[in-house]
């Protein structure tokens, strides 16, 4: 059996196993998902795998809104045997890439820069900064939804040097900026703290 006949039965049948470890990407609508999406199995020819969610993303596609695989893009599964990639990716989780680049990321890490970028590349098919994206824009989207920071201060907060830059990078991901993604319930705190500050 193929690679690919491996991953979409894999796909076909929602093997949590596979969560984390694969990225489906459905090419008629643009949408990568999580393996155990409850969303209906597109046909085969309509699918590509990914191993992170920065490769996909970086392909074009847009995370589901349903499985929001955007949330848990690397898996346990091979953590623990790819030491190097673990620790650059703490690293790049605890801001590293928002500080400083990837040159200083691999000095860090004992290792040259080219040799980091294709660890990546071999175990995340995505760059060191594609995945530091891809992480600004999951902080990004935790507090547009879970406080009611002003835009600039998400931007700020989330690693962004720029809230022009963080919205250029919602709308290429998701095709609307930042502020579509506020809940009704952070648009009400925010509101309620403005109208207290105005007293």
């Amino acid at each position: 059996m193929s690679d690919f006949a491996a991953r979409y039965e894999a796909f076909r049948r929602r093997d949590a196993a596979m969560d984390g470890v694969i990225f489906v990407a459905v090419k008629t609508t643009g949408i990568y998902c999580r393996p155990v999406c409850p969303a209906k199995t597109p046909l085969a020819r309509n699918v590509k795998f990914y191993r992170s969610a920065a490769a996909a993303e970086h392909a074009g596609f847009r995370p589901c809104l349903r499985c929001r695989p955007e949330t848990a893009p690397f898996c346990p599964a091979w953590k623990g045997t790819r030491t190097t990639v673990e620790r650059a990716l703490s690293l790049i989780e605890d801001g590293e890439l928002d500080r400083g680049g990837v040159d200083r990321l691999a000095a860090r890490l004992g290792v040259g820069t080219r040799h980091l970028t294709r660890l990546f590349a071999r175990h995340l098919e995505a760059s060191p900064l594609q995945v530091a994206l891809s992480l600004r824009v999951q902080r990004a989207k935790r507090l547009l939804d879970s406080t009611g920071l002003a835009i600039d201060a998400v931007a700020e907060r989330s690693g962004f040097s720029s809230t022009r830059r963080m919205r250029t990078a919602f709308t290429q991901l998701y095709g609307r900026p930042p502020s579509a993604f506020r809940t009704k319930m952070t648009a009400k705190v925010r509101n309620g703290a403005s109208r207290r500050t105005s007293r």
